[in-house]
């Protein structure tokens, strides 16, 4: 079965957006993951289609209707499937929850609009509230799409080289470490030596101090955790000129 994928929004014309390009399409075509869009506006039962009303306690703004949401949730089938919506007040999305989302059957995605979504519709339907960061949307498509982004490229057959996978950043708990290709001066800036040594257990030790530097300098939150793991050091490679 693919990995399946639901999104509840008012804009599905939204989709797939930078999901039908490049690899991301190609899987598709490949039957390695599906996407399914359902136009919230479906299921108002207001005669003009009306999703959201004015805020209780008064402010700026409309809020969609629990109802309306509620609604949509009950008319896709779930499953085993999570349930997320797309927030800023949500926990931080992590590479370890894209990895646990990509390897179940699939996800649903309900995209929020204007001031948000009624809290009583994201208890009742059980939602898990993820951030992207730490700043506001217009709407949670552009985060719904990149959830997905992240998710779809870690799904076997999916990526070109899999193994590359295993040292992006976040992967071992750090940034990942500067990359360097041909030509080898450019521009009066010349690639580190020991790139270029043929020497794999210097470059993989070289790249590790790069992680740990880069993590030090700009997310030193991460080397507070225990989780880090040790870099798999490379069998193999050849030199570049």
């Amino acid at each position: 079965m693919p990995f399946a994928v639901s999104v509840l929004t008012l804009f599905p014309d939204a989709f797939p957006g930078v999901l039908g390009v490049s690899i991301l399409e190609r899987a598709r075509r490949a039957g390695i993951w599906s996407l399914e869009t359902l136009d919230i506006r479906d299921f108002s039962h207001h005669k003009h289609r009306s999703v959201d009303d004015t805020p209780f306690g008064g402010g700026a703004g409309m809020v969609l209707r629990p109802d309306v949401a509620a609604a949509a949730v009950s008319g896709t089938p779930r499953g085993e499937r999570p349930l997320i919506y797309p927030s800023p007040r949500g926990k931080p999305l992590t590479q370890a929850r894209v990895r646990e989302i990509a390897s179940g059957p699939g996800v649903i995605l309900f995209c929020g609009r204007f001031e948000g979504l009624d809290q009583r519709a994201i208890e009742a339907c059980g939602m898990e509230e993820v951030s992207l960061g730490d700043f506001v949307l217009a709407g949670g498509e552009v985060a719904a799409q990149a959830l997905i982004e992240a998710c779809v490229r870690l799904l076997p057959g999916v990526a070109g080289n899999e193994a590359s996978l295993e040292e992006e950043s976040f992967e071992t708990g750090l940034l990942e470490y500067p990359h360097y290709t041909r030509p080898r001066v450019w521009e009066g800036r010349e690639v580190p030596e020991v790139l270029t040594s043929g020497d794999h257990g210097k470059v993989a030790e070289w790249r590790r101090a790069e992680s740990e530097k880069i993590t030090r300098e700009r997310r030193p939150d991460l080397l507070e955790r225990t989780d880090i793991k040790e870099p798999k050091r490379p069998e193999t490679g050849d030199e570049r000129d």
